[in-house]
């Protein structure tokens, strides 16, 4: 019986030590929310550096894609204005089927 009278007093030794000194269940109070608030923005930090690195590989690569499209659309361009050059200067033109001559080599 004498426990649990125990464990009573305690509990009312604590309550009234808080109660006496409110300053300072306030401030232990702030610097648990505090602390808290430190974790929170410690790991949406790390959250924004994750997604920052993941959007700077996905320009990285969207990049490397624009230069093999520019180089294909410059080597496509280049064909077509030799192919319109041919065309308009030396009055060439593809063959059709009835203009091919085949050649055989015994």
């Amino acid at each position: 019986m004498s426990g649990h009278n125990t464990n009573f007093n305690l509990f009312s030794f604590v309550a009234a030590d808080l109660a006496r000194h409110p300053v300072r269940v306030l401030l232990f109070l702030a610097l648990l929310v505090s602390a808290g608030l430190v974790i929170l923005s410690a790991h949406h930090n790390r959250q924004m550096s994750i997604a920052i690195e993941r959007l700077m590989q996905e320009k990285d690569q969207l990049d490397v894609e624009w230069r093999h499209l520019v180089l294909e659309q410059s080597a496509l361009t280049e064909h077509n204005r030799i192919e319109a050059l041919v065309k308009s200067e030396l009055n060439m033109h593809r063959p059709v089927p009835s203009e091919e001559v085949v050649v055989r080599i015994k």
